[in-house]
């Protein structure tokens, strides 16, 4: 089920005690129980109490010795149910990757050949991290390190802790290497954004009537931040989303016009436009034609007024 809006973003002030690195346990905050997305990395570690993780479009078990790794700005949540007992540990991207200057946005895209610590977090909507019993003690060996050390900071204690967390995201990738690096080499991350894209696709196409459609709606009905959804339509599409939008109404409209005999208000209701006036306004801008006089004119391919509103492609091909 698509997360209730709005589905709020936390910073590293909010949940954590520095802006580095922070470690809890269930009885440092409870858990989170409705979908959110934060500007950090995370991982979780369930010691006891089975549930399930919602991350992105996906739904996994999220058993106890089982870990979740999380990246920034994607919608998570994992219903923990009472008397469970869990390890958070949050930190920032300059902290695990002070080498990589890449926007968060990319992380996705970012080679496991050049930062591997990056492989659990990618993909972890296709695996599920889940130890034996002697490598999760040797996790939770590491995890009484870094909350030692988080407790007790001083000179050096930064690189003792990242230390242990690449000693911990090294034994999870030691033990998945080979799904790791099949998912790497079938490139899962681009077609998970893909999927996404094509969830927003077939949500606008269902939509496309709604005259409140907008960003943070769609986002959170195709499980994707908002800032997610800009930053993959510029990269993927090379559109906005209300230009995205607008073409998609403006598709519909000419559909309508052409397909039928629905009123040129019908039609504008059709197409999410609560204002006749300015979708007639917004289709001349577009088309040339207001929508009554461009139904009319294509309807008669004979007029001068047609012809000039068919690619030059579709010109040449009516001459030949």
């Amino acid at each position: 089920m698509p997360p209730k809006l709005p589905v709020p973003t936390y910073v590293m002030q909010q949940r954590s005690e520095l802006m580095d690195f922070h470690i809890r346990d269930a009885r440092g905050r409870p858990a989170e129980t409705a979908p959110h997305r934060h500007e950090y990395f995370q991982i979780q570690i369930n010691l006891g109490g089975d549930t399930q993780q919602h991350i992105g479009a996906a739904q996994r078990p999220f058993t106890r010795r089982t870990l979740a790794f999380i990246l920034p700005h994607r919608v998570h949540v994992i219903p923990h149910p009472p008397a469970s007992d869990f390890v958070v540990i949050n930190f920032s991207q300059t902290f695990l990757l002070p080498h990589l200057d890449c926007d968060p946005m990319d992380l996705e895209d970012v080679s496991i050949q050049l930062a591997p610590e990056l492989s659990p977090f990618r993909f972890q909507e296709h695996l599920d991290y889940h130890l034996d019993e002697q490598q999760f003690a040797k996790v939770m060996g590491l995890v009484e390190q870094m909350r030692e050390l988080d407790a007790n900071r001083g000179f050096g204690s930064r690189e003792m802790l990242k230390g242990l967390l690449l000693q911990l995201i090294g034994t999870v990738c030691s033990h998945y290497a080979e799904p790791l690096r099949q998912l790497a080499e079938s490139n899962a991350a681009e077609q998970s954004r893909r999927a996404a894209l094509g969830r927003m696709s077939d949500y606008l196409r269902r939509h496309i009537d709604d005259p409140d459609l907008n960003l943070p709606k769609v986002a959170a009905a195709t499980y994707l931040a908002p800032s997610y959804l800009t930053h993959w339509l510029r990269k993927e599409v090379g559109k906005t989303f209300s230009e995205l939008v607008l073409e998609r109404r403006m598709h519909a409209a000419r559909n309508y016009l052409l397909n039928g005999s629905r009123p040129v208000g019908e039609v504008a209701r059709l197409c999410g436009f609560a204002d006749e006036a300015y979708f007639s306004r917004r289709f001349r801008q577009i088309h040339g034609l207001p929508p009554g006089q461009f139904r009319r004119q294509q309807r008669d391919p004979d007029t001068p007024q047609a012809i000039t509103l068919q690619s030059p492609a579709c010109r040449a091909g009516a001459h030949g």
